[in-house]
């Protein structure tokens, strides 16, 4: 996924962290290990191709790790990876950007 990026590190990151599912993804497993079914839930509207799409391209950057429990029924569930946790900060401080953003909007309005 990241091999046709530049050598620009901001370009890299905005590719990683780019769609509408990803960010949120991440944020919904710093909380912290989840299932398939419950990550589709927490992210209304996705679907699940989406979804495992997403998934794989989250699992191939290296920032979320999937488990295959021999089970039956089969389980499988995702977590942040080390290289995960390192970017929760990064995803808090957009969201932190946002709500002050939008107070600042709202007071100026």
């Amino acid at each position: 996924m990241l091999d046709r990026v530049s050598e620009c590190p901001i370009e890299g990151a905005m590719v990683l962290l780019s769609g509408r599912w990803r960010a949120l993804i991440l944020y919904y497993l710093s909380k912290g290990p989840m299932r398939f079914n419950a990550l589709r839930r927490a992210n209304a509207g996705i679907s699940q191709q989406m979804l495992t799409r997403e998934l794989r391209a989250l699992e191939d950057a290296g920032v979320i790790s999937r488990t295959a429990f021999p089970e039956v029924p089969p389980r499988v569930e995702y977590a942040l990876t080390e290289a995960g946790e390192r970017l929760m900060p990064v995803i808090d401080a957009l969201g932190d950007w946002w709500s002050q953003t939008q107070a600042r909007q709202a007071e100026a309005a």
